[in-house]
């Protein structure tokens, strides 16, 4: 086998602008010396560990009315996307409602104990007061569901990796699982903040049309807008034959040096009579096309490119002849490329690749019952990073269900965890997440040019597909690896979209 190798990405991701307060009572602080110092420690900490994941503005102890009031319009001039409440010890919920009902970045309400078990016979009622951070969550929580305020509760242990000097008992909980799980939320809160910005400042490119009769495939490109934040530039197949023909022979050797060390070239297939070795001029034409797709996506600045166009005998026939390779090497660099006009589908694959997570374009391909599973896969590009090794490059004789013919990639997901998340409109104009986790498995696949993975879910294949149809899906879908659902249930959640797990 073949050593893979990776590409950088065009773009970077934005990281997410992360709100930090610890919440306590100004009362106890002249009651108890050296306690508000001991929770700006913790808070501290939070602060450090916190700035793993993005831009941290920590606004300190809110202990008063007045305290959260200036806290929220601290959060609002820094426009962070998310905010994260730290319950310190206990407090009243009136110090901290003003933070959320001035700023209305979503709140995630950190219930994190310093020590698994306190020293009872050695703790008094001051360093009690910093082990009882669960008391107010039910007093906030009710408080904040009272004034119509989502809110999100992160429990468990604070995962310090020392014991503090004021400690009274073992305070070292870095390797519990409790603080483990704890911060594993975090993070993915942190990441679904930071997919949220970066869609924010993302522009997608829609070129040409849809497939024509695919129905789930139409969208409404306000509402994509509308609920998600990205931009949406139309582009023509002559804003792209324009950078086409800026291509010099210099760029096409250079992109053809690139898809000889990402592809391996293949021979006939031994079983599709129209998957034939490429030939040198399909090899070319793709690198050129290639040349081309690249050269548009930076100039315009675009973060992904949905595509389709049908063609009659053309120029531009000739021009999609070549798009696949060109659009699995973006997939590679972080532009999410999807066939057939799917920007939806484009968005659950941007989600992805924004997470670290892949991001392959994906239908249903069969189901092999003998094996129980599915098989995902398309005619079209392909995701090279999450590749069990380089994917192999065929000449198409005929696009099935397409005009024209050209080189396609055929490849599988490596074996492991997998999560699908498919992105779909409802008959209401919301768009909806659809999302499953399985075991991508080694198992043969139609050597025809397609990208296939056997995925085994749950449940015998009738019955995931009973509950997949259920859903109402858009019938393609992005392939991730890892087990991403509690994951992209954060993204559905911080972005106000409904989402199904089955």
């Amino acid at each position: 086998m073949k050593t893979m190798e990776t590409f950088s990405k065009i773009k970077d991701v934005k990281k997410a602008r992360i709100g930090l307060y610890s919440a306590g009572l100004h009362t106890y602080w002249g009651q108890f010396a050296g306690l508000l110092d001991c929770l700006k420690e913790y808070n501290a900490y939070i602060e450090k560990r916190l700035s793993e994941f993005g831009e941290v503005y920590n606004f300190g102890i809110v202990d008063t009315e007045d305290k959260g009031r200036e806290a929220g319009e601290y959060f609002n001039r820094e426009n962070v996307d998310i905010v994260f409440s730290h319950a310190a010890t206990y407090y009243t919920s009136s110090c901290v409602l003003p933070v959320h009902q001035i700023n209305k970045a979503p709140a995630i309400i950190l219930n994190l104990q310093p020590t698994p078990e306190m020293a009872y016979e050695s703790t008094g009622t001051d360093r009690w007061l910093a082990q009882c951070v669960g008391c107010s969550i039910p007093e906030i929580s009710n408080a904040m569901n009272r004034a119509r305020m989502p809110f999100r509760v992160v429990n468990g242990l604070l995962g310090l990796d020392y014991t503090p000097s004021f400690a009274k008992a073992d305070e070292n909980t870095k390797d519990r699982p409790e603080a483990i799980k704890a911060w594993n939320e975090i993070a993915d809160w942190c990441m679904a903040a930071t997919v949220k910005r970066t869609l924010t400042h993302a522009r997608f490119g829609f070129l040409g049309g849809y497939y024509s009769g695919m129905l789930d495939m139409y969208s409404d490109l306000t509402m994509l807008q509308a609920q998600t934040g990205l931009d949406v530039e139309i582009l023509e197949m002559s804003d792209l034959d324009a950078y086409l023909k800026e291509v010099t022979d210099v760029d096409e050797a250079r992109m053809l040096e690139t898809i000889n060390r990402f592809f391996e070239i293949s021979g006939d297939s031994p079983s599709d009579p129209i998957a034939k070795a490429p030939t040198e001029d399909q090899l070319k034409w793709s690198a050129r096309v290639a040349c081309a797709q690249e050269k548009m996506v930076r100039d315009r600045n675009l973060d992904s490119v949905s595509y389709y166009y049908h063609g009659n005998n053309d120029h531009f026939e000739d021009v999609q002849s070549g798009f696949i390779v060109g659009f699995s090497l973006l997939n590679a660099q972080g532009i999410a490329c999807s066939g057939e006009g799917d920007i939806k589908t484009a968005l659950a694959m941007k989600i992805a690749d924004i997470c670290g997570k892949g991001g392959s374009f994906c239908e249903i391909v069969a189901a092999d019952f003998n094996r129980n599973t599915m098989i995902l896969g398309h005619d079209g590009p392909f995701h090279i990073a999450i590749s069990n090794r380089k994917p192999l490059l065929r000449g198409m004789g005929v696009y099935h269900g397409k005009r024209g013919s050209g080189v396609s990639v055929e490849a599988k997901v490596r074996p492991g965890a997998v999560t699908t998340l498919g992105v779909t409109q409802t008959g209401d104009g919301r768009l909806k997440f659809n999302i499953s986790e399985g075991e991508a498995i080694e198992a043969p696949i139609l050597l025809n040019g397609n990208t296939s993975t056997h995925i085994r879910f749950d449940c015998p294949p009738a019955e995931y597909m009973d509950k997949w149809f259920a859903e109402a899906p858009t019938h393609h879908l992005a392939l991730s690896v890892g087990h991403n659902a509690g994951l992209f249930k954060k993204i559905a959640n911080l972005m106000d979209i409904p989402c199904a797990v089955f």
